[in-house]
């Protein structure tokens, strides 16, 4: 993924990945068909076959792969909250500058 920053924020700085909940998931693989950010990623041979890789390279606000999980695997953080929190560290770096 090329942007490094949202909204003026270091993007490793924002919460903002999907969570897996393995006790729902049916490993349709969906999610990682759907995402072209490269999320995701398939372990071949492992008991977890699906893992989180590039959570820095998920959309701030996106959650459009989770729309495609027929069994309501995939979950995000609250938006408000993050929203939030990307305004408290913008203001933390105008203190700063």
């Amino acid at each position: 993924m090329s942007e490094t920053t949202f909204m003026g924020v270091e993007r490793s700085l924002i919460n903002w990945k999907p969570t897996i909940d393995y006790s729902k998931c049916d490993y349709c693989m969906e999610c990682v068909e759907f995402c072209p950010h490269k999320v995701f990623e398939v372990r071949e041979n492992e008991e977890i076959r699906l893992i989180v890789k590039n959570p820095d390279n998920c959309v701030v606000f996106c959650r459009a792969c989770s729309k495609t999980c027929g069994v309501d695997a995939l979950s995000f953080p609250d938006k408000n909250m993050t929203t939030q929190r990307i305004k408290e560290i913008r203001k933390e770096m105008e203190t700063h500058d």
